[in-house]
């Protein structure tokens, strides 16, 4: 008789967690703006932010030049930055005055002035200097001018050094003009892109704020369309606090394993990012991040009185957490009070974990931290999630 009672029991628990599974999964297919956030959003977010960026770096940066000197090495020097990939010569100005009044018309975003003296002081062998001026509002182009302006005064010196040496052979100016030799090698991110380096980081968190607008919108419906506006409705099948958070997990779980396929695997190779995880260890490290994220989101609809509350709620943090997860901004150099607060989100340390296996090939051992956080972050949000929704199942038994 006992193990008949169980059996009855665990049975009922099986159907009471298919009934709340099958209820959530039409209520999400019925309702248009779950169905954006949970399907439209995932699959096209991705593709806008990485469309954005497809460039990957800046080229051709129109640039002013003031040339004081109008010597043939400055002209020469002129030439060269012109002939780099990053930086385009668009027109000259007779003094700094018009040359600034070019860059706030926004036809040019650089400046390069050569002061009168630089080919008669470098005759001299004295030390020159050369003035570059940048519209600072986009970082990029100062990145690219820098960059440029750099690379040509290190070869014209390395030129003047061999012509100063009196060398006789090749094997000598080489050595003479680098005595150390260098390779310069990108790890990563070969090509320096902006887009290898961020859209990582935005495509694990559009996975994480498109759960919580979601589940949020699903939350502000069940409890608008509950004459008692709580999240569990006065059902039979809904008294088993286990029963409906399994139920409920379960159809976004199912959703979000395909969206986070698309969004993990072919976003990136659509648009030929750095891609070198290994698929095994990145759907391991992805299981967690899915399980914390809607275990974090259903705990946090709580706080969702009616549909609309969560775009008011959510939407604005996007945001922030990208700058507190340590990738668009150094976590050594985050404030300590930021860093801790940070580790309350799952994209924390989704996106670190994830930029480390697909960006770099980790494996899960050499990201142990990030999994470890994100397996607790779901056993404690689990937990959270089960204490609100015993509160709103006591809350409708009291009020019936």
């Amino acid at each position: 008789m006992k193990q008949n009672r169980k059996f009855t029991i665990f049975k009922q628990s099986i159907l009471d967690i298919f009934y709340v599974w099958s209820k959530e999964f039409h209520t999400i297919i019925k309702d248009q703006g779950v169905m954006i956030f949970f399907i439209l959003v995932p699959l096209a977010y991705p593709l806008i932010y990485a469309f954005i960026y497809t460039n990957e770096t800046v080229h051709e940066v129109p640039v002013v030049v003031v040339d004081e000197s109008h010597s043939a090495r400055s002209r020469e020097f002129i030439r060269m930055v012109d002939a780099t990939a990053d930086v385009h010569i668009m027109s000259y100005a007779a003094d700094i005055e018009e040359a600034k009044e070019i860059m706030k018309c926004k036809k040019a975003y650089g400046c390069i002035y050569i002061p009168s003296e630089f080919n008669q002081l470098i005759a001299e062998g004295e030390q020159v200097e050369v003035s570059i001026f940048s519209d600072m509002s986009g970082l990029l182009y100062y990145k690219a001018l820098l960059s440029a302006c750099t690379d040509v005064s290190l070869e014209m010196n390395k030129e003047i050094k061999i012509q100063r040496m009196g060398n006789t052979t090749n094997r000598q100016d080489e050595v003479s003009s680098h005595p150390i030799e260098y390779t310069y090698v990108t790890l990563f991110n070969p090509q320096n892109g902006f887009g290898s380096f961020l859209i990582p980081a935005v495509l694990m968190l559009i996975i994480q704020q498109t759960l919580l607008l979601g589940i949020g919108l699903s939350a502000g419906t069940a409890r608008e369309k509950n004459s008692f506006r709580e999240l569990a409705p006065i059902n039979r099948h809904y008294q088993g606090t286990f029963r409906i958070v399994l139920g409920k997990s379960l159809v976004y779980l199912m959703i979000y394993a395909v969206m986070a396929a698309y969004i993990t695997c072919i976003v990136p190779r659509i648009f030929s990012m750095v891609q070198i995880a290994d698929i095994k260890t990145l759907f391991g490290f992805m299981l967690p991040y899915l399980t914390a994220c809607i275990f974090f989101a259903m705990t946090t609809s709580i706080f969702i009185r009616n549909r609309e509350t969560c775009m008011l709620i959510f939407v604005f943090t996007s945001i922030p957490l990208l700058f507190i997860s340590g990738i668009s901004w150094p976590g050594a150099s985050i404030p300590a009070f930021w860093k801790v607060f940070s580790w309350i989100f799952p994209s924390t340390f989704g996106i670190n974990g994830f930029v480390h296996i697909n960006n770099m090939g980790a494996t899960l051992d050499e990201v142990i931290p990030e999994y470890r956080a994100l397996w607790i972050q779901t056993g404690v949000y689990f937990i959270t999630t089960c204490i609100v929704y015993r509160y709103q199942i006591w809350r409708s038994n009291k009020i019936k």
